[in-house]
């Protein structure tokens, strides 16, 4: 459990994507604390974004530095432990 808490774990989204709230309550489910930037209102968080893992659409989920490229919940299990 504590390896858990001192994860870094953000998560891109839009209000109206619904796969970013499937990802969400997922996390939440899990008891995983996170942070969420919602693209379409920040620019520079969604530049960062498209930068940094070539993706526009959401969610991109960020584990320690890691990506996670939509909902793929047997990515985020072996990332997440």
């Amino acid at each position: 459990m504590d390896e858990q808490l001192k994860r870094e774990v953000i998560v891109y989204s839009t209000p109206t994507c619904p796969w970013c709230q499937v990802a969400k309550r997922y996390l939440e489910g899990r008891g995983i604390a996170y942070t969420e930037v919602d693209v379409s209102a920040d620019h520079q968080a969604a530049m960062d974004m498209v930068r940094r893992t070539g993706q526009q659409g959401v969610p991109v989920i960020e584990i320690d530095g890691e990506f996670v490229i939509g909902f793929d919940k047997a990515r985020l299990d072996a990332l997440l432990g």
